[in-house]
């Protein structure tokens, strides 16, 4: 037998030019599911891309795999199709909080709670970029946009949160400024059998510069997010001389000395935990970077496969011709 020969981010890199504002978050994005492609070792022909609309569902283009670039919020009923029909390719949907949560949101709802084996790319820049900056679902109330010159009044969505209640097995968070967080958490995904989301923060620096820095940059970032590891108790700070611990319902920040006992220990296995950890945005603790939730269930396209040959084994194969002309027909003179 050869040896399969070895991967690397030039496999994945196509011959088009890629276009995005200069300094804008997804550049890094790009690069690191380039990277995080090669390091999972699946050949590139055996991948497959599809996109909504948006900035970020430019990214098909730039891979050199199969891809899609498909309409606004139907990604995922596109990559169910390709995944039905090709249970074997690596399936990867990139989207944005605009094209995922709002005209897409039932769409996202729905693979989710079917548990498909797929991939989600969820750039989270709480705007919309590609129609010159209007407040999205995900913009923080009072947010001044194009079309909220006095400030949002709209509730926000949060992704995990909505991730959970549509039954989702995999939820994991990351940000562009991080590569090698960002490479982990894509191989970790890929490893879940099932639907896994990743929301990046991911900063537009033409119209919402800055809306993550409290958790991104380097100054602050310590302070005000905590990176999950899985069986790792739960320790954040500069100094990382703080630490979690419940108290009720609820979280509760800590001085780690003479609290250590009683740190929470992470498990993405605990869907309980998972839940309360959606609550945590900033101002009542830090914000959970990593994978929050990673659970076993049912496999949609496996499900669905299984059903057919159990039929197919029952009574043969049948002949499209035959479904036709099945039931009730008549013919029009």
């Amino acid at each position: 037998m050869t040896e399969m020969p070895k991967l690397t981010k030039k496999d994945f890199s196509s011959d088009q030019e890629v276009k995005w504002c200069p300094g804008c978050g997804d550049y890094a994005i790009l690069s690191a599911t380039q990277m995080a492609m090669s390091k999972i070792g699946i050949p590139p022909h055996k991948v497959c891309v599809v996109s909504g609309i948006g900035c970020s569902s430019r990214f098909p283009y730039y891979m050199n795999s199969y891809g899609m670039h498909s309409i606004h919020g139907r990604a995922p009923a596109v990559a169910t199709g390709v995944k039905a029909q090709n249970p074997d390719l690596s399936v990867w949907i990139i989207t944005g909080d605009g094209d995922s949560l709002s005209i897409g949101g039932n769409h996202l709802a729905h693979i989710l709670r079917r548990n498909l084996d797929v991939n989600i790319l969820l750039f989270n820049n709480e705007i919309y970029g590609l129609t010159k900056g209007q407040y999205s679902p995900t913009s923080k109330i009072g947010t001044k946009t194009k079309s909220s010159p006095y400030g949002s009044i709209d509730r926000r969505f949060t992704p995990a949160k909505f991730a959970f209640g549509a039954g989702a097995t995999f939820f994991a968070r990351t940000i562009d400024t991080d590569p090698k967080h960002m490479m982990e958490v894509m191989q970790l995904a890929h490893n879940h059998k099932g639907t896994s989301l990743i929301e990046v923060y991911q900063n537009c620096n033409i119209f919402n510069d800055g809306v993550h820095d409290e958790y991104t940059h380097r100054n602050t970032r310590d302070e005000f997010s905590i990176r999950l590891e899985a069986g790792k108790p739960m320790i954040f700070g500069k100094e990382l001389d703080k630490g979690l611990i419940r108290e009720g319902f609820n979280f509760k920040v800590v001085d780690l000395a003479g609290h250590e006992d009683q740190l929470i220990v992470h498990d993405p296995k605990d869907e309980n935990l998972s839940q309360l950890l959606t609550n945590l945005n900033g101002s009542n603790g830090p914000i959970p970077i990593g994978v929050l939730r990673d659970i076993d269930s049912d496999i949609y396209e496996v499900d669905m496969h299984k059903q057919i040959a159990d039929q197919v084994a029952k009574k043969g194969k049948g002949k499209f011709q035959d479904i036709l002309f099945s039931g009730n027909t008549w013919e029009v003179n």
